[in-house]
């Protein structure tokens, strides 16, 4: 069997973390970090699987949500998904 230090480290997401709507657009929240991490990370998928993910992290789970939300409050929603997809109408 393999030693302890062989097994993966644990994903630790933070229960700020879920679904989050406004303007019409939905996407998901995930605030997350390895468990023997000190830093947090801040990723939001959108609707059509866009990932976004922050260079920053952060040192609470908190203050990354804040800056989530300071995001959505300064830029709007386009600040957080990716390029709305153009439907051929013919």
């Amino acid at each position: 069997m393999g030693k302890a230090k062989d097994q993966e480290p644990k994903l630790i997401e933070s229960e700020r973390s879920g679904p989050f709507e406004r303007d019409g657009h939905l996407v998901e929240v995930h605030i997350y970090k390895l468990e023997h991490d000190k830093e947090w990370v801040l990723e939001v998928v959108d609707e059509m699987g866009t990932s976004t993910v922050w260079d920053d992290k952060f040192r609470t789970d908190r203050i990354a949500w804040k800056e989530f939300l300071r995001a959505v409050e300064k830029e709007g929603m386009a600040a957080v998904i990716g390029p709305v997809k153009l439907q051929n109408l013919h």
